[in-house]
């Protein structure tokens, strides 16, 4: 998100101005190292551990930004860039995995829920400090100085936090487990926590599956579920939408840095909305409503496109239905899938699975950026919009028939109960 508004300025300090094969790939090296760090967080996650592999996606974000920060060329911005979105794509699939193994099953989808609003304020962040870039030389450098910061602070606090008792107790560290049971749920809790775990136990070794498994045993329906929820997520069109955000807005006067604004906000406001709501309607309800709301949202856009409406309402039109879009998508299909996902994946493969669900996240995000203005420029918004809509309706359809509703259950209690009901 640094790289947004600072792309300009970094161009002409480094001598790509106006080569937009280079500005590109400034942009897409992010999403490329993103879809490596993604791909292997599941062995990493399973190999050290949830709270070490956290600790280890700080290191390429930090390593990263200071590269992109004192580079003078091109090539060490691409290599700085790659680092950062490999710690990005190992990032997102180890916290929601953390965050559903540690909480409590009455509070999990409000915990869960914390993870969009970090990122929701992380986006509003960059946005506010990218604000000087355009008048300010040099300034891009601070950016990235600025973003090693959280990188170094997860790094350190993670130290001070409880390892997975999941992680441990596959890892057969009982003694340390109930431990960290202690710590998290208080001493009364933990006979009833580890009988719980002792209950999905079937003698399963992590270490031990085969890729071959995941893809085509009897766990791939459920890793369908899982990367097609991601796939319908992205094809949405929500990131076509944050990057074309700016341009609707100026339409009617608004400048592009309260236009990002505007929507940082709505998306903020969505997120905390969904973080109350998540442990009292369920993940199944936000997911439902969101798609309809997002589908309604790109039929305002379609309208606005077409020759029924004309002058002012075009406009108006435009910036409801963005504003909608992002609040009804904040609501529930992003916050939503990574929290669900993880509760749904059984314990043997919910970190290889997750890799590879996030992993397809990162590739679509990559092809929606690439493809989106050309899409536009031969189809022109109507279509295109009419397109993303319906890929809306689809996910409407697809969570009503296959995803099943986690509210209020532990995650032994979801995994038998998946088990016994494969279908």
């Amino acid at each position: 998100m640094v790289v947004n508004d600072t792309l300009e300025s970094i161009s002409l300090e480094l001598g790509f101005s106006g080569n937009t094969i280079a500005e590109g790939l400034v942009v897409s090296t992010c999403l490329g190292g993103a879809f490596i760090g993604s791909i292997f967080s599941g062995w990493i996650a399973d190999g050290v551990g949830r709270r070490r592999a956290f600790q280890l996606c700080a290191f390429p974000m930090i390593v990263g930004a200071s590269l992109s920060a004192t580079t003078n060329t091109l090539m060490g911005m691409l290599l700085g860039r790659f680092f950062v979105g490999t710690g990005m794509g190992l990032g997102p699939p180890v916290a929601a995995l953390y965050v559903t193994e540690v909480s409590p099953a009455s509070v999990r989808g409000t915990y869960g829920s914390f993870i969009q609003i970090a990122t929701c304020l992380g986006l509003m962040g960059a946005l506010f400090i990218g604000i000087p870039a355009k008048d300010i030389f040099g300034w891009w450098r601070v950016c990235f100085w600025v973003s090693s910061i959280p990188a170094a602070i997860l790094a350190v606090s993670m130290e001070f936090c409880a390892e997975s008792p999941h992680w441990l107790y596959k890892k057969g560290r009982s003694a340390e487990a109930e431990f960290e049971f202690e710590k998290l749920l208080g001493g009364p809790h933990v006979k009833q926590a580890m009988s719980d775990l002792a209950k999905t136990d079937r003698g399963d070794d992590a270490d031990t599956l085969k890729f071959s498994e995941l893809l085509c045993g009897g766990y791939s329906r459920v890793i369908m579920i899982g990367s097609a929820l991601f796939g319908l997520q992205q094809l949405s069109g929500i990131n076509a939408v944050f990057y074309f955000s700016s341009t609707v807005f100026k339409r009617v006067g608004v400048p592009s840095d309260i236009a990002n604004i505007c929507v940082g906000v709505t998306n903020l406001s969505g997120s905390i909305i969904a973080m109350i709501l998540m442990d009292r309607l369920g993940r199944k309800v936000l997911l439902l409503g969101s798609f309809m709301g997002m589908a309604l949202s790109m039929g305002l856009q379609v309208i606005a496109a077409s020759s029924l409406v004309s002058g002012s309402a075009v406009a108006c039109l435009s910036v409801v239905g963005i504003l909608l879009f992002v609040f009804t998508f904040a609501l529930g299909a992003g916050p939503v899938p990574g929290l669900l996902l993880s509760e749904i994946f059984p314990s043997r493969i919910r970190a290889k699975a997750m890799a590879i669900s996030m992993s397809v996240h990162w590739v679509i995000n990559f092809f929606v950026g690439l493809l989106f203005l050309r899409l536009l420029d031969q189809l022109g918004p109507q279509i295109l919009y009419s397109i993303f809509a319906g890929f809306c309706l689809l996910a409407v359809v697809f969570v009503k028939r296959t995803v099943v509703e986690t509210k209020g259950k532990s995650l032994q209690e979801i995994e038998i109960a998946l088990l016994s009901n494969p279908s």
